[in-house]
């Protein structure tokens, strides 16, 4: 399965690039993740619990950064198995574009499933995976940059659910670079 998308964060493009190798903002992005070790260098590893459907698992994978360009671009390649419940594996394109004070994340994700999980059906799988995708860049967003209340096109055609007067604060992330 395919997916692609963008995601607006009101934020400068280096600090937008460091979240991106950092493993607690990974750690607070990555739906269900319970826990992240390693690096950018090294990769990390990672456990994260999802329920797909019935299925409910545990799954225990690793994550390489490869093909990064600094302030530009890198490619996420990951792999999880979760028991009986069948493995996910997948990789990201992930493109930074710096417009008007805010920097556009674009990314091209490709996934697949085995085991119970494919059982599922391309309908359900693809579901999820479109809402992981957007759960993601949404946590992500949230954590490093600033609201945008003008900005309707976050994760795909998702709606925003800022309103004019929205006075959230700052992604804790930002505010810990100072």
């Amino acid at each position: 399965m395919k997916l692609n998308g963008r995601q607006v964060i009101v934020a400068d493009i280096d600090t937008v690039w460091t979240a991106l190798l950092d493993p607690d903002v990974l750690k607070a992005s990555v739906p269900g993740c319970t826990e992240i070790s390693g690096s950018a260098e090294d990769g990390y590893e990672a456990t994260v619990v999802q329920k797909v459907g019935p299925v409910k698992a545990t799954f225990k994978g690793s994550v390489v950064l490869s093909d990064m360009i600094a302030l530009q671009s890198l490619t996420l390649t990951g792999e999880g198995k979760g028991g009986a419940a069948g493995f996910a594996k997948g990789s990201a394109d992930v493109r930074l574009e710096f417009v008007d004070g805010t920097t556009i994340l674009h990314y091209d994700v490709e996934a697949k499933v085995g085991g119970k999980l494919a059982q599922l059906g391309s309908r359900i799988i693809d579901g999820f995976a479109k809402k992981m995708a957007d759960q993601f860049f949404e946590n992500f967003s949230s954590a490093v940059g600033e609201p945008d209340p003008c900005d309707d096109t976050e994760a795909g055609d998702s709606e925003s659910d800022h309103s004019v007067g929205d006075t959230k604060k700052k992604g804790w992330f930002k505010r810990l670079r100072g």
